[in-house]
């Protein structure tokens, strides 16, 4: 009988395959987490263009850089990071928008992050019905940190601790982000259903 993996034998078994470049494994974890990397970059940039060149080029960065992931913490982190980098990086050099808050951004000073394109959001085009309609427009609404804290720790369920070493956040500034952005939520959700 096979015992299955634990998380520290798996993560150690990723490391091991990461340094010696090892073609399956490679395809394993592209299998296991292209979609997670997929949905992480729409909603991060709020927009479908370049995703696809953003995740080949985080899986090109992996191959890379694996000798750098050492397996003492968990894969998903350490992957979220690389592809958080990467769109950082796109963002600066196309200037789809302002990322000027992002190096000084505080607590109390951050300016939203603002869309060039005036077409439906992803959220919206992925949105089935009236409720989904309305989170999704609710969470495109929200400030880009705090949406990015939401999707990383409910969507993707990464602990507050991975989330801050993804972000270079500390972790009250996390939990405060992930409360700011489900209170906002909270509020627009609460509202528009008054609306009606």
């Amino acid at each position: 009988m096979i015992l299955p993996a634990t998380a520290d034998t798996d993560t150690q078994r990723i490391a091991t395959g990461l340094r010696q470049r090892n073609v399956a494994l490679l395809h394993e974890l592209v299998e296991l987490y292209q979609h997670r990397l997929l949905r992480y970059l729409i909603y991060f940039l709020g927009r479908r263009d370049h995703v696809d060149d953003l995740i080949q080029e985080t899986w090109l960065r992996v191959i890379e850089r694996g000798s750098h992931y050492d397996g003492r913490s968990r894969f998903e982190p350490w992957l979220f990071t690389i592809a958080r980098n990467l769109a950082m990086d796109h963002v600066r050099k196309h200037k789809m928008f302002s990322l000027a808050s992002t190096a000084r951004e505080t607590e109390n000073e951050a300016s939203p992050i603002q869309l060039v394109s005036s077409a439906s959001s992803p959220f919206e085009l992925a949105a089935r019905t009236q409720d989904a309609q309305r989170i999704a427009a609710s969470l495109q609404a929200l400030e880009p940190a705090c949406r990015e804290a939401l999707l990383l720790r409910f969507q993707e369920e990464l602990s507050l601790h991975e989330i801050a070493a993804i972000v270079s956040a500390p972790i009250t500034t996390v939990s405060s982000r992930i409360y700011r952005g489900l209170e906002t939520l909270r509020k627009q959700l609460e509202g528009a259903s008054h609306a009606n």
